[in-house]
């Protein structure tokens, strides 16, 4: 998938916000026209005409959460929850405290952490029954926005449970998350590596303000690297096949970097060559596996792979399934 593919946004959930107008009675076309999209949405839109979209929709009915929560989430809630935890000193802590915030902003749902066994688990309860699966993909995007802005990294997903029924447009979910995702659990619960609770939370009240102009955009494409060392890396192995990707000391000499010093401003974003590739490759195992055609062992070659088993061995450590499992998970129907 192109950079440009990853930041569109797909018309069935551009068409679950509007039904916040509707059940409010008021008028879609105007809004959209305001924003400059369509009458009819039929075609991916980008992450800036959604954030648009969004905030619009947010001023029409004075809420940030489209009339899903157990009360409004007034304007300017997103804002002030940023300020509440831009001081915390780890993710953990910050993540706390934006749970703490969103439980008495909305009221309901009701989300909890819970770290055990190298997992950590935000669950969410409903105080009735479940919600659309368009209400907690809107809570884990604002959620998991501003943990990964925090650190300033993107925090892979390791699986996403739905608490309600499949949706029709199950499919734009699955490609969304880029992570295992299930319908009708006992609850909705979104997992990652508990590793990374520990990570530093280093931002300004000036970086804020900067993030803040660019808020909902920034935090649809779930925090695309946007700045770092670790972002040029990135760039610069997306650049060539995982098969020709060089060792870590020739990737210093292409950047005019000592490894030392590459190393530790690495580490000071919690990040490694190491952990670089391996998201890399969970990306693009990810969605070969959802969108091409490509058997295990032509996926395991196109990743750099020197045999099949060594592929099945760091898919089940990225995901907990095998590949041919999670392709039949994440695509039904497809053998």
């Amino acid at each position: 998938m192109t950079e440009t593919g990853r930041r569109m946004i797909s018309p069935s959930f551009v068409e679950e916000a509007l039904d916040c107008l509707r059940r409010a009675g008021r008028p879609v076309e105007p809004l959209l026209a305001a924003i400059g999209l369509p009458a009819v949405i039929d075609a991916p839109v980008s992450a800036e005409s959604y954030g648009a979209l969004w905030l619009a929709i947010a001023a029409e009915v004075d809420d940030e959460f489209f009339g899903m929560g157990g009360r409004p989430m007034r304007r300017g809630s997103f804002t002030l929850l940023c300020h509440c935890v831009l001081h915390a000193g780890t993710l953990e802590q910050a993540l706390r405290r934006a749970l703490r915030f969103l439980d008495v902003v909305l009221e309901d749902p009701a989300g909890r952490l819970d770290v055990a066994d190298g997992l950590a688990q935000v669950t969410l309860s409903d105080r009735d029954g479940p919600r659309s699966a368009f209400a907690y993909r809107t809570y884990w995007i604002l959620l998991h926005g501003i943990a990964c802005w925090l650190v300033g990294r993107r925090i892979p997903i390791r699986s996403v449970d739905f608490r309600c029924p499949e949706p029709r447009q199950a499919a734009d979910y699955r490609l969304f998350f880029g992570a295992p995702v299930r319908f009708s659990q006992p609850a909705s619960r979104l997992s990652f590596d508990a590793s990374v609770l520990k990570l530093p939370v280093a931002r300004s009240e000036q970086a804020l303000k900067q993030f803040l102009r660019g808020a909902p955009a920034n935090i649809l494409v779930r925090y695309r690297y946007d700045a770092g060392l670790a972002a040029g890396v990135r760039r610069r192995l997306r650049q060539v096949p995982p098969a020709s990707w060089t060792g870590f000391e020739a990737l210093a000499a292409q950047m005019r970097i000592a490894p030392s010093t590459l190393r530790h401003r690495l580490q000071a974003e919690g990040q490694s060559y190491g952990g670089i590739k391996d998201e890399i490759r969970r990306e693009m195992a990810i969605e070969m596996l959802q969108t091409s055609a490509l058997g295990i062992g032509e996926i395991a070659v196109q990743l750099g792979f020197s045999e099949p088993s060594a592929f099945h061995r760091a898919f089940r450590k990225w995901t907990s399934k095998s590949p041919a499992a999670y392709r039949r998970e994440t695509t039904p129907g497809r053998p």
